[in-house]
């Protein structure tokens, strides 16, 4: 069958696939800018329309818990400095950026500020609290030195988190490593050891 498109107002363009080999399910993905929905071949106007508004609704919904904003970023590092960090890393932003595509996060000190790259987004929660985490380290710790290492490593999963940002990294060939090198004298003294 030919798929139907559908749009109204300022809802997306929606392309209905229907199929006789779909019996009861219903499906919904983003696919080149439209809204793609799929539904068994039976199914009336009416209840197409019913589905294909269902659907709009699930898959708006789904989009929103992995685009959390950045008042809800703010709560969860909150959290994760009381958890962690003994309270201590108290920022006074915590926000998403889009401009990010070096690094996965970045912190700044002086204001207190913690900037999280979007393309974390629909990652594992644990792997965005990592970041976090490391970020806010940032404010109690500004190196890479050991003490912040410290800090960091409290995070349970700190290790896991590492081996799935590179491995995010090698597979997008972003080139981005987990955790830069430490430029602090200590740090370099370290790597010129671990190179021997």
């Amino acid at each position: 069958m030919a798929p139907s498109r559908a749009r109204v107002d300022d809802a997306p363009v929606v392309e209905v696939r229907r199929s006789r080999k779909r019996r009861r399910t219903v499906a919904a993905y983003r696919e080149d800018g439209k809204v793609v929905v799929l539904l068994p071949a039976r199914f009336t106007r009416a209840e197409e329309k019913e589905w294909v508004a269902a659907m709009l609704a699930r898959l708006e919904r789904s989009e929103r818990r992995r685009r959390p904003s950045d008042a809800a970023l703010a709560k969860r590092a909150a959290g994760l400095s009381g958890r962690y960090l003994d309270g201590l890393a108290e920022p006074l932003v915590v926000r998403w950026v889009e401009n990010q595509n070096s690094r996965w996060g970045s912190c700044t000190p002086s204001d207190r500020s913690i900037r999280l790259s979007t393309r974390l987004q629909g990652m594992p929660g644990w792997v965005i609290d990592y970041v976090l985490v490391h970020e806010l380290a940032h404010l109690l710790e500004a190196g890479h030195t050991p003490a912040f290492w410290t800090w960091v490593d409290r995070f349970p999963k700190a290790e896991r988190a590492k081996g799935f940002l590179e491995g995010v990294a090698a597979a997008s060939q972003l080139g981005i490593e987990a955790d830069p090198p430490d430029c602090s004298d200590e740090g370099a003294a370290q790597m010129a050891a671990d190179d021997r």
